[in-house]
């Protein structure tokens, strides 16, 4: 039996599944991950939250990397992998996507935005810090390129990319909801994620308690493969695409 057909035989059998994705499923589509050699980290220091907050220099950094570019997360195509994600969440058989992920690229594919609970935010737009009030980021650029602080025209709070940034809370919401869909899943299938980020991390673990199966693809191994009932070394546009379209 290959790969793929062990992991088309647990979705088979599953009624609830959730998919937990992390940068191995958008390496594939030219992403770059945080933390490998070559990854963004080791090309450039992260600005921490609470250096954005506190200095002006640094926050005109962070928004020079947006608008330069330079950690690359967003502007890449989905892959075969986001795509068949989102056959099976539009199929009803996947209840939601939870991704580490910030690039936008699961909803590019055709998953419905209420469907991914994303942890770790988004770069695709920016928000206030004060009101959440949404900002696109291209509407930002002339204050950007005129060395303005860039505020919120509402509530006059700083305005920041809509991720989560080093020392930054993690979002209670999406982390309340990603936990309850991880209690109520009966297969819960990680896509390219090393597990070790927490709290993130734990929520395979909360699947498992509360009785799911775990299956996990990823191209190298992880601190829970032996918890897992299913573990594949291997691409994962090529193993979901064979498992559900791409």
């Amino acid at each position: 039996m290959s790969d793929a057909s062990q992991l088309a035989g647990m979705i088979a059998e599953a009624r609830r599944i959730v998919f937990f994705t992390g940068a191995g499923i958008s390496t594939e589509s030219g992403i770059p991950d945080f933390r490998s050699p070559g990854g963004v980290w080791s090309r450039m220091k992260p600005i921490y939250f609470q250096e954005f907050v506190a200095s002006r220099d640094r926050r005109r950094e962070a928004w020079t990397r947006v608008f330069n570019k330079t950690a690359g997360w967003t502007g890449a195509a989905p892959n075969a992998g986001h795509y068949a994600v989102a056959n099976l969440v539009n199929s009803g058989k996947a209840s939601v996507v939870i991704t580490q992920n910030v690039d936008n690229l699961h909803q590019d594919a055709g998953t419905p935005p209420d469907k991914v609970i994303e942890i770790h935010g988004n770069a695709t737009y920016a928000k206030c810090l004060e009101c959440a009030r949404r900002y696109e980021i291209e509407d930002l650029r002339v204050r950007w390129e005129a060395d303005e602080e860039i505020d919120c025209e509402h509530c006059g709070g700083l305005i920041k990319t809509a991720t989560i940034s080093f020392g930054q809370p993690m979002p209670e919401t999406e982390m309340l909801h990603a936990s309850a869909e991880a209690e109520a899943c009966d297969l819960f299938i990680v896509l390219g994620s090393s597990l070790l980020v927490y709290p993130a991390a734990g929520l395979p673990l909360i699947a498992k308690r509360s009785g799911a199966r775990l299956a996990i693809v990823n191209r190298e191994p992880t601190e829970q493969d032996h918890l897992a009932d299913l573990v594949l070394h291997a691409g994962i546009g090529a193993v979901m695409a064979e498992v559900a379209g791409g």
